[in-house]
């Protein structure tokens, strides 16, 4: 994570921030207020903690929908996937600029609701542009797949949203 994440991470977890707290505002603020989806991004460990089945059954509970696990790599995904569709839960994989093009649509192939496209390489945090890479990757993913693909790190700018749906894109993670 680059220094913006990591100081909103310092904050929070400063001011009392946990899983059980997360779960609360979106029981009692988040979800009842949004008519969009709710997808959650976490690291492996915070699941491993309190347990695969028990972390699914929870966030199921509270309506979310989907899932973004950054650190599990597809080959790994299986025991995750499987609990995931047990409680109606989509998990989202990430492809990047660095991904090969056959692993590119086995990443498409195997992820849930959206796909991650990273627009960048390196630690997340805001850029000055967004790279015209990412326009021939957009265009790359769209011929692989009918889904939602949505484009993260380095969109901080109101600009860096027109431009990626622009070129294809159907969301942008902030």
């Amino acid at each position: 994570d680059g220094p913006v994440i990591q100081a909103a991470a310092t904050r929070a977890l400063a001011k009392g921030t946990n899983f059980d707290a997360i779960i609360t505002m979106l029981k009692e603020q988040a979800i009842p207020q949004i008519s969009c989806p709710i997808a959650l991004f976490t690291y492996y460990n915070p699941i491993l903690k309190r347990g695969v089945e028990k972390f699914m059954s929870t966030i199921e509970d509270v309506g979310v929908h989907g899932l973004v696990v950054p650190d599990v790599p597809l080959e790994e995904t299986e025991i995750l996937r499987n609990e995931a569709a047990k409680h109606n839960i989509e998990l989202v994989l990430l492809t990047t600029p660095t991904t090969p093009t056959e692993r590119m649509k086995d990443i498409v192939k195997a992820s849930e609701g959206f796909l991650y496209l990273v627009s960048s390489i390196g630690v997340t945090g805001a850029r000055s542009s967004v790279s015209s890479r990412v326009q021939s990757l957009l265009k790359e993913i769209k011929e692989a797949t009918t889904k939602p693909v949505a484009v993260g790190f380095g969109i901080s700018k109101p600009e860096h949203v027109k431009q990626v749906a622009g070129w294809g894109a159907d969301g942008v993670i902030i």
